[in-house]
């Protein structure tokens, strides 16, 4: 099957789903959503600048009709770049009124490269959008975006739909203009892929398109063929969802999971993804309940007794998480995380001589639980002869993750100069090793080591520069040493990327600890 074919199917099936009004919505910046919602200040400002224009140009066209233009532009403009990011270059509120002919976009890396977006408001069996030959030559794509309100002046939020794209390749026109509606555009979810293959190959690209046509896979046609080659959507939704799980990226994970289990309701696999979702979400009640679901269909599912031991453990259901790693074990006798996890809940309601035995039979499986387990617990059950499975002349010397392992494990217990000989050990091997850095930096501020710790800090962020904790972590230790300013600004952007990943609590405890710094200065400048 082409990738024309696999894109028009799950466009009929956004159709079916556009009507029933359960769409995919993802805040992410960068990642496909089929639902963007602008409002408040972000509109606000949109309304602004759309004014102006309107002021500008009002000799050549009535005022509210060129606001209303500018706007239904300007709109579709903003979910485009919120979905490609920094694929494109920024929206332009510079461009005369009416365009200049040009591009909406361009790409950052490949200026000749164009994004032509259409805006239009209607319903989904009658709007269309339109383009002239000019846009045809001077674009790679053509963008279409539905306006769900009617654009006006006092409208205060606006639901926008990503409702397909076209290739330019595939619009056959020499002069003048054409239309189409949203049944002939290619699904919005391969929009990305596409723009990418185009970044990087695009004589290939288009290569590729004009060999997956023929004179029938124009816009005004879809042959009866193609119409019969469905693809598997079940696969296509849970591969999407595998991907956005692997990024850890939960809530469109879940969204792709449930758009799989419409095609497939009876799919264990799916379920399990699911739970894990959930699990890592923090809402461990959805979590059991997919767990459920899975050994409904499937009762010698190991993983998912053990998965939902974990579950009930977080929520204070002790003796069922016991009861589920039993089942667990009884299943699969030779995994030895359930032994753990096991081990974990005996030793926490006392059953200290059980939780022996299963720490025992953990290590015995899997001995490279004697260095490299995090777990207090763990570390506290080892006997002499059990820590020394693994001596440390046995680590590999290149093996940047065991040094850093035992760091944490060393950390754990609370032999601070050891870990960091460990975390040096790890980063000489691998200096683009973050988490060394990371970890190194929490134990130098464990240690008092202040300025040691920012500097690791700041390797961390030069490295990966939306790590999140090393932001939060760095804040701590700059409002340790005086320095306020740096530590707000450090909170700020680790409040903005808890925000981007959807941990709220740690967004709202981290404002919180911004306006606290904030009222703190204030009060040093008056008492200055």
């Amino acid at each position: 099957m082409d990738w024309i074919t696999l894109l028009r199917s799950l466009q009929t099936d956004f159709l079916q789903r556009f009507k029933s009004g359960c769409l995919l919505h993802c805040q992410t910046q960068g990642q496909h959503s089929e639902l963007t919602i602008i409002s408040g200040q972000r509109l606000k400002s949109l309304r602004e600048f759309c004014w102006l224009m309107a002021e500008k140009y009002k000799r050549t066209s009535p005022v509210r009709d060129v606001f209303i233009n500018n706007l239904k532009g300007k709109l579709g403009e903003e979910l485009v770049k919120e979905r490609l990011a920094d694929l494109i270059t920024e929206v332009d509120y510079e461009k005369r009124m009416g365009g200049d002919g040009k591009s909406d976009f361009t790409f950052t890396s490949n200026p000749s490269i164009g994004v032509e977006v259409k805006s239009r408001h209607g319903t989904i069996d009658k709007v269309r959008w339109s383009v002239s030959s000019e846009e045809v030559e001077k674009n790679t794509v053509i963008v279409c975006v539905l306006i769900q309100e009617e654009v006006n002046e006092a409208q205060s939020e606006y639901h926008l739909f990503l409702a397909g794209f076209l290739p330019t390749k595939m619009i056959k026109l020499k002069t003048g203009r054409i239309s189409f509606g949203i049944n002939q555009l290619l699904y919005g979810g391969g929009l990305l892929c596409y723009l990418e293959q185009s970044q990087t190959t695009p004589n290939n690209t288009h290569q590729l398109v004009e060999s997956s046509l023929d004179k029938s896979h124009t816009t005004n046609l879809t042959p009866e063929s193609e119409q019969n080659q469905q693809p598997n959507l079940t696969l296509v939704y849970e591969k999407l969802g595998d991907k956005y799980l692997q990024k850890r990226e939960y809530a469109p994970a879940i969204n792709n999971y449930h758009q799989a289990l419409q095609h497939e309701p009876d799919n264990a696999d799916i379920y399990y993804k699911l739970g894990i979702s959930y699990y890592q979400l923090g809402d461990y009640q959805r979590a059991i309940t997919n767990y459920n679901q899975v050994i409904t269909i499937n009762i010698n599912y190991g993983k998912a007794y053990n998965q939902r031991g974990l579950a009930h453990y977080q929520l204070g259901h002790y003796q069922t998480a016991i009861e589920d790693y039993s089942q667990a074990i009884r299943i699969n006798p030779d995994i030895a995380v359930n032994y753990k996890n096991r081990a974990d809940t005996r030793s926490r309601i006392g059953d200290h001589q059980g939780a022996i035995e299963d720490y025992t039979q953990a290590i015995k499986i899997n001995p490279h639980y004697a260095i490299t387990h995090k777990n207090k617990e763990l570390a506290r059950y080892l006997t002499d002869e059990q820590q020394k499975l693994i001596p440390a002349s046995q680590i590999a010397p290149d093996d940047a993750i065991a040094y850093k392992n035992r760091g944490n494990t060393r950390l754990e217990l609370g032999d601070y100069e050891a870990a960091i000989a460990d975390y040096n050990q790890a980063i000489q091997i691998n200096p683009n090793y973050v988490d060394a850095y990371y970890q190194r930096g929490n134990t130098h501020c464990d240690l008092g080591n202040y300025e040691a710790a920012i500097d690791d800090f700041n390797k961390v962020i030069k490295i990966k520069s939306n790590y999140t904790d090393a932001y939060y972590n760095r804040g701590n230790a700059r409002l340790i040493i005086g320095d306020k300013q740096g530590a707000i600004d450090d909170f700020q952007k680790a409040a903005h990327l808890y925000w981007q990943d959807g941990q709220l609590e740690e967004h709202k405890d981290t404002q919180a600890r911004i306006l606290d710094l904030e009222i703190e200065k204030s009060l040093d400048i008056l008492n200055f």
